[in-house]
């Protein structure tokens, strides 16, 4: 019989909070807008940082399913099969999400002509020949989806601390780092 795992690993945790962190602040200095104002010279360091922070996440996304797929996961909390559906399903949405955004922001800029502009004036030009209006419809996906992923992961937190407050189990604490767990609740599990 297998020993019960009741906690995510430490770097399952930090690929998981460095993330939300980035996703964040990446939402938080997307300039958005039509491309005149995106592509604005008022707008250049925030799009710097914003398109910086989405290829971090995406990195971070592709390093945190390849070690998914060799950590060990702890034991579900019991539930009923509707909520164990729901998690799941809200579990791989935000991973394609992690990984469609930047695909998608990258696509459409280089659609539209423009380079990756990374901080440290790093610049990486399209791959692509322009096609405008393929990347205004690419450019405006992108923009959906990070509206989306806001309200998903929203969505997800809200359920942690369901979890937390309400049910009183273990979901919320299997994700926190071990330092911001009461002793009491450490102790009682």
């Amino acid at each position: 019989m297998k020993p019960s795992i009741i906690r995510y690993g430490a770097v399952a945790q930090l690929f998981h909070w460095v993330t939300a962190v980035l996703v964040l602040v990446a939402f938080i200095y997307g300039p958005g807008g039509p491309e005149a104002r995106v592509y604005s010279a008022a707008s250049d360091m925030g799009r710097r940082i914003h398109e910086t922070l989405g290829l971090c996440v995406f990195t971070l996304a592709i390093l945190r399913l390849l070690w998914r797929a060799i950590d060990k996961q702890p034991d579900a909390e019991p539930a009923s099969p509707w909520m164990k559906a729901a998690a799941t399903v809200v579990q791989w949405v935000l991973i394609l999400l992690l990984l469609a955004l930047p695909m998608t922001a990258i696509t459409g800029a280089w659609l539209e002509g423009h380079p990756l502009t990374l901080v440290a004036g790093i610049d990486v030009a399209p791959l692509f020949p322009d096609a405008k209006a393929a990347g205004a419809i690419v450019a405006s996906i992108h923009g959906w989806l990070g509206d989306i992923i806001m309200w998903v992961a929203g969505c997800h937190a809200l359920a942690a601390l369901f979890h937390h407050f309400v049910l009183k189990d273990g979901v919320l604490e299997s994700m926190l780092p071990h330092w911001l767990i009461p002793k009491r609740a450490r102790s009682g599990r």
